[in-house]
This record gives structure tokens, sequence and C-alpha cells, in this order.
């Protein structure tokens, strides 16, 4: 259970999620943040190249993900010597329930000015208070993926109204046996940007994302990821959240999810 998924013995494709990747809209579904970190798991494994990273990933929910085993695979769509385009699609056996694209960068050594990097940096999480499970939305469920991940605020909360800003580390591995990768921490974190920034009452209103997409100028580094989100909601049911994102360095990029706004 030390993982939120299990690799198969006998398929390396498929992957078997854990209690710990349930979300918050139904005991049946996973949050959104654990698949999506799977898609960026297996991207980066596809025909790897030293010199290159991801700099854009992009994940389309297509349908809510089931707690049953998953068959996740990646390929090269768009080969390239700077620039390539990967695709990748995340399988249950009721059909696909996620999709992503992800553009994949050759690095480079530039002679960038000081002042023309971006600046700005949040408190650090050791000097904050660990969030305590309890202030998470009333799932009924004791175990999700809100207890796989530690999280600590430096304002706002999931149960305040409006932006926040806060820090998520993984607990576990994405894949048991593996390390977390700076983008499977940073797509795991990004997701909870529209649940920290909600404007609208939990037991009142849906606000659920259809998609995620992460834009990195900078790979990350440490265990942590901060998101500083916002939400902005319309009238005509149609919302976006948006999270600049940080390490204990400095920027590292931004998310974005395009929302679905209800009444329950």
């Amino acid at each position: 259970m030390d993982a939120f998924y299990l690799p198969d013995s006998s398929d390396p494709a498929l992957f078997h999620p854990t209690e710990f990747t349930r979300g918050p809209w139904s005991p049946d579904a996973q949050h959104g943040g654990a698949p999506s970190a799977l898609l960026g798991h297996v991207i980066e494994r596809c025909e790897p190249r030293p010199d290159f990273r991801i700099g854009r990933m992009t994940v389309e929910l297509l349908r809510p993900v089931p707690m049953t085993p998953m068959r996740a695979e990646a390929r090269v769509a768009r080969p390239g010597r700077s620039v390539e385009l990967i695709e990748a699609t995340l399988n249950s056996d009721r059909g696909p329930v996620l999709k992503a694209t992800a553009w994949r960068l050759r690095r480079t050594e530039l002679d960038v000015p000081a002042e023309a990097l971006p600046t700005g940096t949040q408190p650090r999480p050791d000097t904050l208070t660990p969030g305590p499970e309890h202030d998470f939305f009333p799932t009924g469920q004791s175990v999700g993926f809100h207890t796989g991940v530690e999280y600590r605020f430096v304002s706002g909360g999931f149960r305040t109204l409006g932006p926040a800003i806060c820090w998520f580390r993984l607990r576990f591995p994405i894949v048991a046996g593996t390390s977390p990768s700076p983008l499977e921490r940073t797509l795991a974190s990004a997701d909870f940007g529209n649940g920290i920034s909600c404007v609208l009452p939990w037991d009142q209103y849906l606000f659920i994302n259809t998609d995620l997409t992460v834009t990195l100028h900078r790979e990350p580094v440490g265990e942590w990821v901060c998101l500083d989100a916002v939400t902005y909601p319309d009238r005509s049911g149609i919302g976006m959240a948006e999270s600049r994102l940080f390490d204990q360095q400095g920027p590292i990029g931004r998310s974005s999810q395009t929302l679905l706004l209800d009444k329950r």
C-alpha cells in the first residue's frame, strides 16, 4: 500500500491503484492528480533522451477514473532534433479515461541575464504547520489521495473560500519501487489548484476540472511543490483555476484547469 500504484508483475503497461489514489468526488473514482502523475511516469520513460526534458504537459480527463487496474502507454507522436511531441493514454476495462500530450525539449546552456529570470519566493514549508487530515473536504473516506500527500498552507485552506498558497509533498512514490520524478511530483500537486482555491462552498457546489496543463520553465528541485492558486468562476457554469508553481528556490512554472461548475 505504500505507493499510489502497484506495477503488474506480468504486464509492464498495467498498474493497480491503491486506496491512496481515491478522490473526493466519489469513493469509486480516483483523484485526478494520481493518474496524471502516472501518465507523467510513462511519458518520461518513453524512448528517453538524456539531454531533453518535458516543458509542457496537458492531461485531458475524459471520464471518472475507476478504482480498477489501469493500462498506461506512451509513444513519440512527432520526433525531432530539438522538440518532440509525446502522446499517452490511460485505459481501464471501460475504455479510455485519460489522454495526454507532452512537449519534450532539448536542454542547452544560455547566458541569460539575471534580471531576465523569473523571481519570487514563498515561505519555506519547514516553517509552516502541517495540515491536519480533517481539514480536507469531508469525503467520507478515511484513506484517499489527500492522506497520501502532505500539505502546508501559507494562506487560505481547503475549507476557506478564495485564493490560497500551499506546499505539497508526496508521502509515497507514484509507482511502487520507483522514486517520484520532479514532473510526477508537480503533476500530482498541481491538480489540487481548484481544490485549495475554490470560491463556492463544497457542500453546495461541484467544481470538477476537465483537464490539467502544467508548463515548467525550470525543472523543480526537492520534494516540495508550492501552488499559489486562484479560481475564476462564471455564472455560465464554466470556470478556470490557475496556479503559479514554486519550489524552495523560486518560480518553476504555471498550471491551469478548466472547471465544470454546478450545484450538487
